[in-house]
């Protein structure tokens, strides 16, 4: 056999192998989403019911603020003033499978701190939030990575301007049109944090994630988002925009008060 068969020869054996580790790869990220509810082990990057997604969305963010996470450190501990300083937050979980080229996809929904006076409005639900909307997430990477991921976001609208770019329906660019950067964490997070981000020296998204799978971890960078028409008409039984949602047009939903638990327990938690 000539060098340049043995060459042909182990490029094909090279090529078929990927090949292989590549519908390995696919075939995972499929029984990680379709097993994520059931499995207890992965929160489900397709849309639910709003039930559902409320629920989702109050575990994303009680992974983020369990006191016992303080034992394996302050990694992804969000200190208790960034909560109290947010004007809004998106919860969402992104499921991505790589080979070559990765894919990400995934939902959750965002939600609105509201305004003094439907504060008065909404009293009696005694709740300080929008109902939610429903967003759904999208992206493509490039690059040498074979494997599968489930990633939970918690993204802290810093300013008003943020929640405006979350309502505006069509397409959002995390990094593009709407720059991101890691949270602060920990106790040591709180110092100073609440002073930047009312005198607006802050990126208007802070970014908190947690992954399972085979990545490392995974960039909210470049990741797209849009506003899921017909789910938030199903939520609520008629056609209504997320800018109409995140203005407090609609009454928070009871079926959210999981979610607006878990934000008043966030805040008012000890900062550690």
């Amino acid at each position: 056999m000539s060098m340049f068969d043995k060459i042909k020869e182990k490029a094909s054996q090279a090529a078929s192998s990927a090949t292989q580790m590549g519908q390995q790869a696919t075939r995972s990220i499929g029984d990680m989403a379709s097993n994520a509810s059931s499995s207890g082990n992965f929160n489900n990057p397709i849309l639910g019911t709003l039930p559902e997604e409320c629920a989702k969305a109050a575990r994303i963010l009680e992974q983020f603020i369990n006191k016992e996470e303080i034992e394996n450190g302050f990694d992804t501990i969000i200190p208790v003033s960034v909560i109290k300083e947010a004007k809004g937050l998106a919860i969402f979980t992104v499921v991505k499978a790589g080979f070559l080229w990765s894919g990400r996809a995934g939902s959750g929904i965002v939600v609105a701190r509201m305004k003094l006076i439907l504060l008065m409005i909404y009293i009696d639900y005694l709740m300080a939030w929008s109902a939610p909307t429903a967003i759904a997430t999208g992206g493509v990477g490039f690059g040498a990575q074979i494997g599968a991921d489930i990633t939970d976001f918690v993204l802290i609208l810093n300013s008003d301007e943020a929640v405006r770019a979350f309502s505006q329906g069509g397409n959002l660019t995390l990094g593009g049109n709407l720059s991101v950067s890691a949270g602060p964490i920990g106790a040591g997070g709180e110092a100073s944090i609440t002073g930047d981000i009312r005198d607006k020296k802050v990126a208007p998204v802070f970014s908190y994630t947690k992954s399972k799978g085979l990545f490392a971890g995974m960039s909210i960078e470049g990741t797209g988002l849009i506003e899921l028409q017909k789910a938030n008409a199903k939520f609520y039984g008629r056609p209504i925009r997320a800018n109409a949602i995140l203005k407090g047009e609609i009454q928070p939903p009871v079926e959210a008060k999981v979610l607006y638990d878990m934000i008043q327990r966030a805040e008012s938690r000890d900062p550690y």
